[in-house]
C-alpha cells in the first residue's frame, strides 16, 4: 500500500472496542503484585475509573476475562506515553505486567514503543509461572472487533507475526510486526505486537478456550503526533494451524 494511503494509529482504533467485554469495577480491592524483578505493584481501586498505585493515582479499566481473571490496564496521566497492563488470578494468585512506552524519537528498524514483560505473584501462587510460549506458531486466526473491524493474524515465530485488514478502515494494508507471546494459564495468552510504520503498540489477553474471546489496548502517536491510548477486544475466529515437520521457526 502506498506510504500516503497508510492509516494513522487513532484513525484504525475509532470504534475497536465495540465488542470488547464490559468493564469490571473493584473498587475498593487492594492488590499487591510481588514482580520478578523484586520490585512490588501496590494497587488500590479507589472507584470504577481510579486506581493509586505505589502511591500514584491514574485512571484504570478492568475486565473480568474469565470468572477468576482479571486484566487491568493503566493509562497513565502521571507520565506523558506510558501504561501498565496487569493480569491476575484470584484463584492461583499468578500474576503478569506489562510495561509500554513510547520513545523520544523514530529509530530506523525499531518500533517507536517498546514493552517490558514481568512475571509476579498476589499471594501464595500455584500452577505454573506465567511466561513465553511457542503454543501460537503456525496458528491462524480472524479477530472481529466490531461491524467495521475484521483482521487476520497468522504467528510465523516467537517474535513477528503477520497481519492484514479485512474490513475495515485498513482493508488492504498488512505487515509483519514484532509480538511477544506468553502463556498466562490454559487457555489464556498476552499476544503483544510492536508496529514498525505506525508508532503504536498493543496488549491483549487471548482466551483461546471456549469463550474464543480477547480484551485488550493500545498505546500510540496518534496523526498529529499526540500519545493516546485505547481500548480493544472482541470475538476469535480460529482458521486453522500448521505444523512444521523439521526446522522450526526461532
Amino acid at each position: 500500500m502506498p506510504e500516503e494511503q497508510w492509516r494513522t494509529y487513532d484513525e484504525f482504533a475509532a470504534g475497536i472496542a465495540t465488542y470488547r467485554l464490559p468493564n469490571a469495577d473493584l473498587t475498593g480491592r487492594e492488590l499487591t503484585v510481588a514482580l520478578d524483578d523484586g520490585t512490588t505493584l501496590a494497587l488500590r481501586f479507589e472507584d470504577a475509573e481510579t486506581v493509586t498505585c505505589n502511591g500514584i493515582k491514574d485512571p484504570y479499566d478492568a475486565v473480568a476475562v474469565r470468572e477468576d481473571v482479571f486484566f487491568v490496564n493503566l493509562p497513565h496521566t502521571s507520565v506523558e506515553g506510558e501504561a501498565l497492563t496487569v493480569v491476575f488470578s484470584t484463584t492461583t494468585h499468578r500474576a503478569l505486567a506489562v510495561r509500554s512506552v513510547i520513545g523520544a524519537e523514530d529509530v530506523e528498524g525499531v518500533p517507536r514503543v517498546s514493552q517490558t514483560f514481568w512475571a509476579g505473584t498476589t499471594g501464595d501462587a500455584t500452577g505454573d509461572v506465567p511466561g513465553p510460549s511457542r503454543d501460537l506458531i503456525g496458528k491462524r486466526n480472524i479477530y472481529r472487533y466490531s461491524p467495521e473491524h475484521l483482521y487476520e493474524h497468522v504467528y510465523v515465530s516467537s517474535q513477528r507475526y503477520a497481519w492484514q485488514c479485512l474490513e475495515g478502515v485498513q482493508r488492504g494494508h498488512g505487515d509483519m510486526d514484532l509480538s511477544t507471546v506468553w502463556k498466562f494459564q490454559d487457555g489464556l495468552y498476552l499476544f503483544c505486537f510492536r508496529e514498525f510504520r505506525i508508532a503504536v503498540a498493543s496488549v491483549w489477553l487471548h482466551d483461546l478456550g471456549y469463550a474464543l474471546r480477547t480484551t485488550g489496548v493500545f498505546l500510540g502517536l496518534t496523526g498529529d503526533g499526540r500519545s493516546e491510548h485505547s481500548r480493544a477486544g472482541g470475538h476469535i475466529y480460529p482458521l486453522g494451524a500448521v505444523a512444521y515437520p523439521d526446522a522450526q521457526p526461532v
